[in-house]
């Protein structure tokens, strides 16, 4: 038999690190539930996503923790076409287009992520993938 592996740390606790970190989103945008959270985490990773090539949305896939990275790429349509980063308002008015019915989106939805997300990756990598993106993809990410 094959050297056995064992499964990365990740990995294992990919649950109770997704749940941390909607917990400190939810009360970060103020939101009653990590229901709403969800849409609005899914909101933001969507409307960055959409200003990337395939190959920019793997690279920055690759340094998110694995349930967020899975919801990075769920749903992803490669026919739709690149869009270009426009400012903060109009790119959280994107973000509270989804599910809108559903959507608890605030104004300061995209800054909340950007601020949780920046504590719950691996900060070397994430700048590194930022740094071969555009300016507009870094500005996104800054909180």
């Amino acid at each position: 038999m094959g050297e056995e592996m064992t499964i990365p740390r990740e990995y294992r606790g990919a649950s109770r690190d997704f749940d941390a970190f909607m917990l400190e989103v939810r009360d970060r945008s103020g939101l009653a539930t990590t229901n709403q959270t969800y849409t609005v985490v899914e909101g933001v990773l969507r409307v960055f996503r959409r200003r990337l090539t395939p190959e920019e949305a793997i690279a920055f896939a690759q340094v998110l923790p694995p349930v967020l990275r899975a919801l990075f790429v769920s749903d992803w349509n490669l026919d739709e076409p690149i869009k270009t980063f426009g400012t903060r308002q109009e790119m959280t008015s994107e973000v509270k287009a989804l599910r809108r019915d559903h959507n608890f989106a605030t104004d300061s939805a995209i800054a909340d992520v950007a601020t949780v997300l920046r504590r719950h990756v691996d900060a070397a990598a994430f700048e590194r993938v930022l740094a071969g993106l555009t300016s507009g993809a870094r500005d996104f990410w800054t909180p």
